[in-house]
């Protein structure tokens, strides 16, 4: 008996060491995907959709299809994510779909995370990543929505410029894609950013911070 009970607690805190330990090799955000994931195995959305991918600003836009009700959205911004994050899961959440328009909001992560980050970086993580969608797909149209400026990352203002402005120059030379500029929009007649279409914690848009974005990309989105 005494014996069983050894073998059971041995199984038990390899078991529970194991599941530790594959729960710490698990890359970032995969509890997020796994999240979509799930969601797609109990309803797929419609092939030739309109594709929504990228970081927080797309995550936290909750009520996204009230805002375009007759464009077919599926939103897959995963919070706090960078460029590197959605090509590595490019094979769950972009790829399924067979995406008729991609709308990509990402790069302010990348900046924000570290001091060693480039504009040049984020514009080379960027081409990585339309270059992986065009391996699966070359004639999907693929829109860069500008990097935001906000109160909270004032101090990133200057890269954030910079890297619109490269990704904005790279995009004119690229066929299907389009570069929306929604940074000047949420602009003061000063050059400030305007707090007011920010929630609290100055970083996030509130309702009046997505009408802006709205007014620029409807006339983006395909019918």
């Amino acid at each position: 008996m005494k014996l069983l009970t050894r073998l059971l607690f041995t199984v038990f805190v390899a078991v529970t060491v194991f599941s530790c330990t594959s729960v710490q090799e698990r890359p970032p955000f995969w509890r997020e995907i796994e999240a979509f994931k799930m969601k797609d195995s109990q309803q797929m959305p419609p092939r030739q959709s309109i594709l929504f991918i990228g970081s927080s600003s797309f995550t936290k836009w909750t009520d996204i299809q009230n805002y375009f009700p007759n464009y077919p959205i599926i939103n897959r911004g995963f919070g706090g994510s960078s460029l590197p994050d959605v090509i590595r899961y490019a094979g769950d959440i972009i790829y399924p779909y067979a995406p008729k328009q991609i709308i990509i909001y990402c790069g302010e992560n990348d900046l924000a995370s570290s001091d060693t980050i480039t504009s040049d970086l984020v514009l080379k993580r960027f081409q990585e990543l339309l270059d992986s969608i065009r391996v699966h797909d070359n004639k999907v149209q693929v829109v860069f929505v500008s990097l935001k400026p906000s109160p909270s990352r004032w101090r990133l203002e200057p890269k954030i410029r910079k890297a619109n402005q490269l990704i904005n120059e790279f995009l004119q030379k690229q066929p299907q894609t389009i570069y929306v500029d929604i940074h000047n929009a949420m602009l003061l007649p000063d050059g400030r950013v305007n707090p007011e279409i920010f929630l609290a914690d100055s970083l996030h848009m509130n309702a009046k911070g997505y009408a802006i974005w709205q007014k620029i990309l409807l006339p983006v989105l395909i019918q």
